[in-house]
């Protein structure tokens, strides 16, 4: 919104105080600074204010605004004078305002850092958590504009305001004074506060996504007059899944007679609808679905699955069609999925949702899937469907212009009915945000990600996120530290699923392998070690071994304390007449099912070669459908997949404890065409029964891979279950005032806004403010002045070049090391000169000699998207040749920075390799740590290198280091929740 003439133009409308935020039922609203223009929105919404509620604000009836009011309350300077509004539609549903005060509580300017705060909000709205998301940016906002701490009059009865500055997680003091409760809040965020906005923020979000998921009705706009078309094929899936709520077709070319299609009630429009509709599956060409989009919002829908195309994929145009697309849902507090998205599904028995373009609804199971390809949401759907894999949620998010791979997260933390969550990410739209909810879920539940898109350079077309500028390795690298299994296509993904899904997690690395195979228990072997594991030698039943055999030698294997887990490997039986047999594989899965049924909880794989029978019955065992109540059946009349290798109760990866009530309501069942009370509907396929699949594999390769990601996910769960620690003696030895008024100095003075790096000197001064030493380089621009500086720092010296081009390549000789005296440091310049140039190309210095060690490299920068980022590998070839870097996000624990050093592939060097001195790596660790530190302290640090470090047996130098200042990035992660704006 503009700015009027009224308003001061040193104090012009802060656009960027505007927000669309998601409320505690899972709706969106918008947040925006009150203006002029607002007089009539501020007048009917006071009038729609319960009395009690104005006595609450007032402390006296007030019935209505006066003119003065009314000007008071919409006039703003927004420094002094701030007031918010939270808009549905256009029109006010909440306010809030400060006034700065001095200590006698009067009105006053800067620097009075106190401000008086009151807030309204409708009582059709009360409860939605509107004045805890107005808390957090009208306190945002006080901050920017230097107040420090909120006062508050509340009346005693106001239990609910009360409980919202309670709950705030703000440091507060309370008293009572004439008749009221005085409120003080310290408006530094804490660790409190930070838990609970997130924690409002998780299930405000969860609960959006389960509204999606979980509708009461669904109505298809753009429904076909004729079989076929989108919207004619989505709503036959909606039947054919035995959706449970209310369906209905809309068109609004259907004819004024027709009453019915396919079944189900026909409509014009969501206005002839008698009962609200919860979910919108909007089918229309792109030109129409405004109109659509209008016509839900104005009729109480919550969501929309926006399947059509036409939108950012198609260009800059269309980039802002799809902006305007979400920015007119939102408008009326709704979520999108989509534009250009392939469909939703929910397999719960209560919901069975099929809101999709997949003609066939997969079967109930433990899986969550996300994915942002429409065609790589087909090929994971047919590749568990072929697999006997079921899911409990599907989402194909097309654009995702709003519900991301962040919601999706959000919703699978606490949801009971998914095990693990399977993604395909091509973008990432907040990857800080995305880190954080990906280790807390990881933490309770696998989350398993392949990413497109990694060597491109480019977005996807239809995705616009922020510029990350860190290589794919580095994404993967901070993928892992937060617990994410990043494995490189869709296939590794499911293979992953399944396993992770089906099996108890592995205790460790050591594997046995059995078969009938010696060939195909050594390719397995071979496997093994080449992902890190630690295997057995194969155990080879011969080609004979029958399948009591192979029972037999599971149940020891699983039974056996020197072993994590077994690979089962089997190839077709050979007759005696040379031909293979292949009429014995439900036999062996029989046989399978038996011997984990008594063994220990250890993941089992089976790797087959075309044995008939087995691949099926191994399909329906792999399952991943949750278990129902069995009946017993007698055995004539048992079907054949009654020899799936079940294995007793599930393993559930889900969190022990309750989730949050509102995320677990289910709307209630409205009977009617597509419910199950429709003799017509037909209930959603399910995956067979019984719990604990064992998932089967056509290659060794493949199963090892997915029990090696096992090995390490569950590595990283124990990890994770003790946090590393920041060490207090940091605390001791690091000046952060002193270093903050060196950075604010260095700032201050730089021509160019973008920054400035720091000269050697100005960089040893901040980095010593955190314990870092660097030793001192004296110039050398002619012998001289060489042997001066030699003079100085005493000899052994080191004489190199710094010039661009050759700093770091003694390669190159532009480092000569080790120089004894004045004769050799005069014999050194001469050939450096000779070699390379002239000393004003060169810039040579002169620095003391350092304990001999293992040159290291130490790195910190920060990535717009991404954060800051801590790296590490050895100087040279081994990082920059061969990319062996090790990163992790900052701030770092002492895990991390332990972690760190030892991740790279060259990390023997450290500790004596081939029968070299191990190198004082808790020194090591100690830097990582203080340059965490520093990064994190201080967000204008934009980059530091310390380079070489010389780590000895005993200590370390830091030889050279480079720093550079900059004005910090904006942080999306930090501040008050809200929704992005792509």
């Amino acid at each position: 919104m503009e700015p009027t003439p009224e308003q001061s133009p040193h104090h012009a409308y802060p656009d960027h105080w505007e927000a669309d935020v998601v409320l505690r039922d899972g709706g969106t609203a918008r947040i925006r600074p009150i203006t002029t223009d607002d007089a009539e929105r501020l007048v009917s919404f006071y009038e729609q204010v319960s009395d009690e509620s104005k006595y609450y604000r007032f402390f006296a009836p007030y019935p209505r605004l006066s003119d003065r009011d009314v000007h008071r309350f919409t006039h703003h300077d927004y420094v002094d004078r701030v007031g918010l509004a939270v808009t549905i539609g256009g029109e006010f549903i909440g306010t809030v305002r400060y006034d700065r005060i001095n200590d006698q509580g009067r009105p006053a300017s800067a620097p009075a850092d106190e401000a008086e705060v009151a807030f309204l909000v409708q009582d059709a709205h009360q409860g939605r958590g509107v004045a805890s998301a107005l808390l957090e940016h009208i306190a945002a906002v006080a901050r920017e504009r230097g107040i420090r701490r909120f006062a508050a009059e509340v009346l005693p009865a106001n239990n609910k305001m009360i409980k919202v500055f309670r709950d705030g997680g703000y440091t507060q003091r309370r008293s009572f004074e004439d008749g009221s409760v005085h409120l003080t809040l310290d408006l530094e965020p804490t660790e409190k506060s930070l838990a609970v906005q997130r924690g409002r923020e998780q299930r405000a979000e969860a609960r959006s996504v389960q509204r999606l998921l979980a509708p009461g009705s669904v109505a298809v706009i753009g429904t076909g007059r004729t079989p076929g078309g989108v919207g004619r094929t989505v709503l036959r899936n909606l039947l054919a899944s035995g959706y449970t709520g209310r369906t209905y077709a809309v068109n609004r070319a259907f004819d004024e007679d027709l009453a019915t299609l396919d079944g189900v009630p026909a409509h014009r429009s969501l206005g002839e609808i008698d009962e609200q509709v919860d979910l919108a599956v909007i089918a229309v060409p792109a030109h129409r679905v405004p109109e659509a989009v209008a016509d839900c919002g104005e009729h109480g829908v919550q969501g929309l699955v926006v399947l059509s195309a036409g939108y950012a994929e198609r260009g800059a145009e269309g980039r802002e069609l799809q902006r305007e697309l979400v920015r007119q849902a939102r408008s009326y507090g709704m979520r999108i999925i989509g534009p250009n998205a392939f469909g939703i599904i929910n397999t719960a028995e209560s919901v069975r949702l099929n809101a999709s373009l997949a003609p066939e609804s997969p079967a109930r199971g433990r899986i969550g899937l996300f994915t942002q390809s429409g065609a790589i949401g087909i090929a994971l759907l047919s590749g568990l469907h072929r697999r006997g894999a079921g899911l409990s949620s599907f989402i194909s998010a097309g654009n995702r212009a709003d519900v991301s791979g962040n919601d999706f997260l959000q919703y699978s933390f606490e949801d009971p009915d998914t095990d693990v969550a399977l993604l395909y990410l091509e973008s990432l739209g907040n990857p800080r945000k995305f880190n954080r909810l990906a280790r807390r879920t990881a933490a309770v539940k696998p989350v398993v990600v392949v990413k497109g898109a990694r060597h491109s350079g480019s977005t996807p077309p239809g995705h616009a996120v922020p510029v990350s500028r860190i290589p794919d390795a580095t994404v993967s690298a901070l993928m892992r530290q937060a617990g994410v299994i990043r494995v490189d296509t869709v296939t590794e993904m499911v293979d992953a699923g399944l396993l992770l899904a089906g099996q108890p997690l592995p205790a460790g690395p050591r594997v046995a392998i059995l078969g009938n195979s010696e060939s195909l228990g050594l390719l397995t072997y071979d496997a093994c070690l080449a992902e890190g594991l630690r295997p057995r030698p194969p155990i080879d039943l011969t080609t004979a071994a029958s399948p009591q055999d192979f029972r037999d030698a599971l149940a020891e294997a699983l039974a056996d304390g020197t072993c994590d887990a077994v690979i089962v490997t089997a190839i077709p039986w050979v007759g005696e007449n040379g031909e293979a047999e292949t009429g014995d594989g439900q036999v062996l899965a029989a046989a399978l099912h038996k011997a984990v049924a008594g063994g220990s909880a250890k993941p089992v794989a089976v790797v087959h070669v075309e044995i008939g029978g087995l691949a099926e019955a191994l399909a329906a065992a792999s399952s991943t459908a949750a278990p129902r109540p069995r009946t017993v059946t007698p055995a004539a009349d048992r079907p054949r997949a009654a020899t799936s290798l079940s294995t007793g109760p599930a393993r559930s990866t889900a969190p022990a404890t309750p989730t949050a009530p509102e995320a677990r309501t289910t709307p209630p069942v409205r009977p009617g065409p597509g419910s199950p009370t429709d003799p017509k509907a037909s209930p959603a396929p399910e995956a067979a029964t019984g719990p604990g699949r064992i998932p089967a594999y056509p290659a060794a390769e493949r199963a090892v891979r997915a029990l090696a990601e096992a090995v390490k996910y569950a590595q990283w769960r124990r990890q994770a279950a003790v946090p590393g620690k920041i060490p207090e003696f940091l605390d001791d030895t690091i000046d952060e005032p002193g270093a903050a008024a060196l950075i604010e100095a260095q700032l201050a003075t730089a021509p160019d806004p973008r920054g400035r790096p720091l000269t050697h000197d100005e960089a040893r001064e901040l980095l010593g403010r955190y314990g870092i030493d660097v030793r001192p380089t004296l110039p050398a621009p002619d012998p001289e002045a060489a042997v001066a500086a030699a003079t100085r720092l005493g000899y052994p010296v080191a004489l190199k070049t710094t010039a661009p081009h050759l700093r770091h390549r003694a390669d190159l000789g532009g480092v000569r090391l080790d120089i004894a005296d004045e004769e050799a440091l005069r014999r050194a310049y001469g050939e450096l000169t000779d070699l390379l140039g002239k000393p004003a190309e060169l810039l040579p210095v002169v620095q003391a000699m350092a304990p001999r060690g293992v040159d290291t490299v130490v790195r910190a920068s920060i990535d717009a998207a991404a954060g800051a980022v801590l790296s590490f590998g050895l100087a040279g070839a081994p990082s920059e040749l061969l990319g062996d870097t090790a990163h992790r996000l900052v701030p770092a624990t002492d895990r991390d920075a332990a972690e760190l050093i030892r991740s790279i592939r060259a990390a023997p060097v450290l500790f004596g390799w081939r029968g070299s001195a191990p190198v004082d790596t808790a020194a090591l660790e100690e830097l990582l740590l203080r340059l965490s530190r520093l990064v994190d302290d201080h967000p204008e640090v934009v980059s530091v290198a310390l380079e070489p470090v010389v780590v000895a047996p005993h200590g370390l130098t830091v030889l050279g280091a480079s720093v550079r200042l900059a004005p910090p990035p904006a942080r999306s992660d930090l501040g008050p929740r809200r929704l992005p704006n792509y």
